[in-house]
């Protein structure tokens, strides 16, 4: 394949950290893939290790414990992690919490947790989606109600990416039922507190790897002081912080997309048919043709949206097309890719298989890609 161009927003710097990922990952999720599926989550050292290299909050200032490092240095890490074809790890999510923290958290807030996130001795969850309630999040039923000094949180969460190894979780609730969105707070919640409990962590189609849970929330009390800015103000920080969510699952679908693609050369030239190879038949080099114009497409207006997160000037518009086109682009052409691989294709030993089954989500979690149409569509 040609040598792939190095997109802008990736600086020396920003290189040598990717390549630094590479190896931890190459090292420690890699070869275990198949044990943290047996497992459904990474092995809980895997947090503090990432931690000690400084691969946890890599762009949280170094006065909170972070690397000191801008998102451009987030992006690097899961792109690193995405294009080994990993799913296991929920750094993304944990980096996530980390910026809820440091833009709404006051000072007291970021010092008790950030460094501690940074380090990998708390790993971070956030809890939005209910059993009832996914892409709209007007109708959660999570309730905190004030008493004294206190919140007492009751309700449930599902699809909670960290949750069983979860610390602190950011639990999206109402605060007051009567006044829609208005009504929705951000509250942090550690796990130790009473009333906490973790259900069942959930089978997948794919990503079997992933801590995927189930989260009871009983008359957990916890302090006035674990609200997380302004009461009433959670639907509209959560909004503000999509756009940056959204990028991040096109920056891990294009990686992934490319890995793909990487993997199905790999097999077409050393797969011997009809007195040649797989990549000797024009089908094959026109299907793959076709796969690297898609994917290098999605690379670079992916890229684009990178340069102008780091800029502050990506609207949540643009974001949301990136989420769309780029896990759209992914799911075509890993089918696509495996479909080359005949019947080794449908073998889950083969990581073209397990590819296509971790694929299926990026087109629904960030909110589905029917949400992106609606929101691009609002923009006209």
């Amino acid at each position: 394949m040609a040598t792939h161009y190095r997109p802008a927003w990736m600086d020396d710097e920003v290189v040598v950290v990717q390549n630094m990922a590479t190896k931890f990952f190459e090292a420690e999720l890699v070869p275990n893939q198949q044990r943290f599926a047996d497992q459904q989550c990474v092995d809980r050292e895997v947090w503090s290790k990432a931690g000690g290299i400084g691969l946890l909050c890599a762009s949280v200032p170094e006065q909170y414990g972070g690397g000191g490092g801008t998102f451009a240095h987030d992006f690097a890490i899961h792109s690193a992690q995405a294009g080994l074809g990993d799913t296991s790890f929920g750094n993304v999510v944990h980096g996530l919490v980390a910026h809820y923290l440091l833009s709404y958290g006051t000072e007291e807030q970021k010092l008790r947790w950030l460094p501690r996130m940074a380090s990998g001795e708390m790993v971070g969850a956030i809890a939005m989606t209910e059993p009832g309630a996914g892409s709209d999040l007007k109708a959660i039923r999570t309730t905190a109600v004030r008493d004294g000094d206190e919140y007492v949180i009751n309700g449930s969460k599902t699809f909670i990416t960290n949750g069983k190894h979860a610390d602190l979780v950011i639990v999206v609730a109402k605060t007051n039922s009567e006044v829609g969105t208005k009504g929705i707070s951000l509250i942090v919640v550690e796990t130790a507190s009473p009333g906490y409990r973790v259900g069942r962590v959930l089978d997948k189609i794919g990503m079997h790897g992933q801590d995927t849970a189930e989260l009871f929330f009983d008359d957990v009390r916890v302090p006035t002081g674990n609200l997380l800015g302004e009461p009433g103000a959670g639907f509209e920080y959560l909004m503000n912080q999509l756009a940056h969510e959204r990028l991040a699952v096109a920056v891990g679908s294009v990686s992934a997309t490319r890995a793909a693609l990487v993997e199905t050369v790999r097999y077409a030239k050393q797969r011997n048919i009809f007195g040649g190879t797989l990549l000797d038949l024009q089908n094959t080099r026109f299907e793959l043709a076709d796969c690297a114009t898609a994917t290098h497409v999605s690379e670079v207006f992916v890229d684009s949206c990178i340069e102008r997160h780091l800029r502050d000037d990506l609207d949540s518009t643009t974001a949301s097309m990136a989420k769309l086109h780029a896990t759209e682009t992914q799911g075509r052409v890993v089918d696509r890719c495996l479909q080359l691989f005949g019947g080794y294709g449908y073998m889950i030993e083969y990581p073209i298989a397990r590819m296509y089954a971790d694929a299926r989500v990026q087109r629904i979690y960030a909110g589905s890609n029917e949400v992106m149409k609606e929101l691009v569509a609002r923009s006209l």
